[in-house]
């Protein structure tokens, strides 16, 4: 495996080139800010994006969790990519990384400036700095899916032509605003997350109404206890299964927030035919 490393300050725009890069060398496998991307799926890792101040986030960034280690080198070894890209802040960081992933000397060290002009690199600086925004160069989706608790936009690119004859290439990053972006945490207040849970519900097969609702929040992580009603004759397990996937995966897109925990108590079935709740004990 030939190891290529694009290295630059924080907030330089490394990640916002990576797959310019990537493409041009013949890279399909990326290791960004603690998470190993192959294509254009997250397939190992934790991202340091996840965590709630820069210095947690450092040291995710650099592997310093022996289970993170452990899970990225099988990842690789099972993948074994011909060329892997390596994002560091620094020459000391890479090496860091190159030992604790047993990697070897990189091939190439390709620097920010390299690929990025000094307009470009000043205009990531002051989307990081100001609006703390960072990229992770995988599509929106997949950001959604690994990491939930991060607000994410979609942004699309396309690849320059090259004289290696390859046709014009497009594909997708995402902007997120980390947990421990220095601007502040995301307030939703729980009128709000009870009122957008209310509108997920609606409709729900087999729910017949929504009796009362409790968030619990901490950080960027939410906590649902809901007491519900079902409709008669409808099997209750799956319609409460239903309904703690459809909060989860709801609240999360709409909030940017970790759901937690969805805690949902059936205390009432409402009959159809004679329009009258029997109560429920212990469901």
């Amino acid at each position: 495996m030939q190891v290529f490393a694009l290295v630059g300050p924080s907030g330089t725009g490394k990640s916002h080139h990576a797959q310019a890069v990537a493409y041009n060398e013949g890279i399909d496998t990326i290791l960004d800010d603690g998470l190993l991307i192959h294509g254009s799926r997250i397939v190992a890792g934790f991202s340091a994006k996840r965590e709630p101040t820069k210095l947690q986030a450092v040291r995710r960034a650099i592997f310093t969790d022996p289970q993170h280690v452990a899970a990225v080198r099988a990842k690789l070894e099972e993948l074994d990519p011909p060329r892997l890209l390596v994002i560091t802040t620094s020459d000391r960081m890479l090496e860091r990384i190159r030992q604790r992933l047993r990697l070897p000397a990189p091939t190439r060290v390709i620097r920010i400036e390299d690929v990025a002009t000094p307009k470009q690199m000043a205009r990531a600086l002051k989307a990081r700095t100001l609006e703390g925004k960072h990229v992770v160069p995988v599509p929106t989706i997949e950001v959604k899916k690994n990491l939930p608790g991060i607000l994410v936009d979609p942004l699309h690119y396309f690849f320059p032509r090259s004289g290696r004859g390859r046709a014009l290439g497009r594909g997708e990053k995402s902007i997120v605003r980390p947990t421990f972006s220095y601007i502040g945490r995301l307030s939703i207040g729980e009128g709000a997350i009870c009122s957008m849970a209310r509108e997920l519900l609606r409709g729900l097969p087999g729910l017949a109404k929504v009796l009362k609702i409790t968030v619990e929040s901490e950080k960027h992580e939410l906590k649902l206890d809901l007491d519900v009603a079902t409709e008669g004759f409808a099997p209750i397990p799956p319609v409460l299964v239903a309904l703690q996937q459809r909060l989860k995966e709801g609240l999360e897109e709409l909030t940017g927030l970790v759901v937690r925990e969805v805690n949902v108590l059936a205390r009432a079935v409402l009959l159809p035919s004679r329009q009258e709740e029997q109560t429920w004990e212990g469901q």
